[in-house]
């Protein structure tokens, strides 16, 4: 029998959409209740669709239900048929009116604060109508929802080989750096020494965060010990701040002291860290068609990473 007799004019995108609420809430009377129809609707809906495959969606357990292997397989396709509606909808919106639209980004968030603001400040000034949805989250969790299609493109430093799913775009590279408070005695020095700052009282993360490892990767590699550190915190926030007083020194990466412009009161020192960091850039899934919107935030990054390109860091 051919697939449009079987299947195709029997499969419904609203009993796919039923099954995707199924999974993520882990019960048909959650789903019910979520998408505001009965359980009985639920459970039909869910039947039709096992009947039309042919298989077992769902196994039941004593906390709900759960995805089976060919349910986790259909679901994995109906995000992508789900996403390309998505899509479509959003380009019938541009046509109706370019100068609106959404772009949902992933990111971290020294990039957040800085290098990406740069960026939406810049477009929002030339499509006022664009809205931005911005998540900060662990790296595994953002990769989990640029797959699932909840976010559009991923801004994040690539350490590493890129995963084959993935297209990566580099923007800029931009090395980790010393920095301190300009009221900082060490301010105005021309060469100093990694060595010369480690009894320093200083503002770092644990060795296992991303720029915990790198800090303890310098000090490694110039035969130091990780120094003991006055505040342990990735938080941007409260380090500069307390840098601000000139009583502390911290590792940042150098794009954090030049977006969205020169900060205010925090300075890079001339210390030469024995590290290699990986280029600043865009991942977006590969065969992902990509709105109109989002096409021009990534033209836009490209625009103001351009300057780092050939700045001195």
């Amino acid at each position: 029998m051919r697939w449009n007799d079987r299947i195709g004019r029997r499969l419904k995108l609203s009993d796919l959409h039923i099954l995707l609420a199924v999974a993520q809430n882990g019960s048909m009377a959650k789903a019910a209740s979520e998408l505001a129809v009965s359980h009985p609707v639920v459970s039909r809906s869910i039947g039709e669709l096992e009947r039309t495959l042919g298989v077992r969606l769902l196994e039941r357990n004593p906390r709900g239900v759960e995805l089976t292997e060919p349910g986790r397989a259909i679901l994995n396709r109906s995000h992508a048929a789900f996403d390309e509606l998505r899509q479509g909808v959003k380009d019938i919106a541009f046509l109706t009116d370019p100068t609106a639209g959404e772009v949902r980004i992933g990111t971290t968030p020294p990039l957040a604060a800085s290098f990406l603001s740069a960026v939406i400040d810049r477009l929002a000034r030339r499509y006022p109508r664009i809205t931005f949805h911005v998540a900060v989250e662990r790296s595994d969790a953002q990769r989990r929802n640029l797959e699932e299609r909840r976010l559009d493109l991923l801004v994040y430093r690539q350490h590493g080989a890129v995963e084959e799913h993935l297209s990566f775009q580099v923007l800029f590279q931009s090395p980790y750096v010393v920095a301190a408070g300009d009221k900082s005695p060490w301010i105005g020095r021309r060469r100093i020494k990694l060595a010369d700052l480690v009894s320093e009282s200083w503002l770092l993360p644990t060795p296992d965060h991303p720029v915990g490892s790198v800090a303890a990767q310098a000090f490694r590699t110039s035969g130091l010990d990780y120094p003991r550190a006055t505040l342990v915190t990735a938080e941007l926030e409260i380090r500069a701040n307390l840098m601000r007083t000139g009583r502390y020194l911290s590792i940042v990466p150098a794009f954090w002291l030049q977006f969205p412009d020169r900060h205010p009161f925090i300075r890079k020192l001339p210390v030469e860290l024995p590290v290699a960091s990986g280029p600043i850039g865009i991942a977006t899934l590969k065969n992902r068609k990509l709105s109109s919107v989002v096409q021009r935030f990534i033209d836009c990054a490209r625009e103001v990473a351009k300057p780092l390109m050939t700045r001195k860091q």
